[in-house]
């Protein structure tokens, strides 16, 4: 394996149980994948595909029946630390503040954990600067019932950056916002990255988003899911939201419609 390579997925292949596996039905097969160093990437597919599957494979969540994954040179054998995680629900804790929700990874994980009594006031300056970035400055004391969907959304990534990982997953992040709220959270996303070049994998429905945010975008097919496209997105960065009205932006989000459209309809024939 080549250190130029972030994640790098070896034929792997993932039956959920050993009676599953027994009768050669397969979740995802064969997912050969290279991730470059900084690498934004988005997964794409109709619904049951094996994307979420995908990210439990590269967490280290779920251990592949065949195959091997590295993830920063090393093999995957167990849960990453290195990588933080936001889902479409936020999944705050009602009961903590919004500081305090953002500082919960600090907490568990090591090597934060044993030093969090000590560095409490660094690593809270250190919330609330990530806060401030996404615009919930003065909001640190505030509950997540009093927060709006997007807000909640926003702590919710800065508390998957907070420990400072080296790669982000994010599955259907957006996917419960208002389209307006949906699109701001992209120009955040842009911005952390941009700044801190952290890996990137993101799940979603939305080929607007996906075209928006990534550097590549992967088409899987239905059950079991396969990567059956890649799509270099070729258009310049930094980019901004007029992009996504130009001719070009919409013959690519077309592209992978078309290439969704017929994996779909391809299972139709098959379920007949």
């Amino acid at each position: 394996m080549t250190t130029a390579n972030f994640v790098d997925f070896q034929n792997v292949w993932l039956a959920y149980n050993d009676e599953l596996l027994a009768q050669n039905h397969y979740a995802v097969e064969d997912i050969n994948l290279q991730v470059k160093q900084g690498e934004f990437i988005a997964i794409v597919g109709p619904s049951g595909c094996g994307k979420s599957t995908f990210m439990k494979l590269t967490t280290g969540l779920k251990r592949p029946s065949k195959g091997q994954i590295f993830v920063d040179g090393q093999p995957v054998t167990g849960p990453l630390k290195i990588s933080g995680m936001a889902f479409q629900a936020p999944s705050l804790l009602p009961w903590r503040t919004t500081l305090d929700n953002v500082l919960l990874p600090l907490e568990i994980v090591e090597p934060f954990r044993s030093q969090f009594k000590q560095r409490k006031a660094e690593f809270a300056e250190r919330a609330s600067k990530l806060l401030r970035t996404v615009g919930l400055g003065g909001y640190e004391d505030k509950f997540p019932w009093q927060l709006s969907g997007g807000m909640q959304q926003r702590a919710s990534i800065c508390r998957a950056l907070i420990h400072e990982p080296k790669m982000l997953l994010l599955d259907e992040p957006f996917g419960a916002l208002d389209a307006f709220t949906r699109e701001e959270l992209w120009c955040i996303l842009r911005d952390l990255w941009t700044e801190q070049k952290f890996n990137v994998i993101l799940v979603t429905h939305d080929l607007r988003e996906s075209v928006f945010l990534a550097d590549t975008v992967y088409v899987m097919s239905k059950s079991p899911g396969r990567f059956v496209v890649k799509k270099e997105i070729d258009l310049p960065r930094p980019r901004d939201l007029e992009v996504t009205y130009t001719p070009e932006f919409t013959h690519i989000v077309h592209e992978l419609r078309g290439h969704i459209g017929a994996i779909r309809q391809a299972g139709a024939v098959i379920n007949q």
